[in-house]
């Protein structure tokens, strides 16, 4: 009887519930697996933000370290550990940008309103638009990955996008917010 390579292939990523239930457990194969499966990933999510492929690898490894040592902050039953995974990067990597200006890094300002309106909005908005803009999914595509209905996931993209733009359009005056 033939054996089917596919089901086997390490480019097949492994079920979501099974390697939340193996990291759970400690077992060390399951965070190669998902490093093997999505690491790529965050790595691009991380770099786009940051355009530093160090800063990205930092990310990465954070990201990782944190599914390791908190395997229950993922919840298979709100969505892939795809999605999951590639949303914590893309905050990290904010995270670092937001440091980085704050210590003067990064011309104040500019270059970190986008980041810093995405940061702000509320996650389940944050998770709808990370897929259909950074990930390349359709809203429908988003609503199946996120278990949420097809009209939901129009909604929260469609809020997020308004929210944003009013945001970008009227930025805050970083002088007024320093108290200067």
């Amino acid at each position: 009887m033939p054996v089917d390579r596919r089901a086997a292939s390490p480019s097949t990523p492994p079920r979501d519930e099974d390697l939340h239930r193996r990291l759970v457990y400690g077992d060390e194969s399951a965070l190669g697996e998902a490093y093997d499966a999505f690491g790529e990933l965050a790595h691009a999510v991380a770099h786009r933000v940051t355009r530093s492929a160090h800063t990205a690898e930092e990310v990465v490894q954070e990201v990782l370290t944190h599914l390791w040592a908190r395997p229950y902050a993922f919840d298979p039953a709100r969505g892939s550990l795809r999605a999951w995974l590639s949303m914590q990067a893309h905050r990290r990597a904010v995270d670092r940008m937001s440091e980085a200006e704050g210590c003067g890094a990064l011309p104040a300002g500019t270059a970190l309103l986008p980041h810093a309106a995405l940061a702000e909005l509320p996650p389940a908005q944050r998770q709808v638009l990370h897929l259909a803009y950074f990930a390349g999914r359709t809203y429908r595509q988003a609503a199946v990955e996120l278990g949420i209905p097809e009209g939901t996931a129009k909604t929260r993209l469609r809020v997020a996008l308004r929210s944003l733009a009013d945001r970008l359009a009227d930025p805050p005056d970083p002088a007024v917010e320093k108290g200067m």
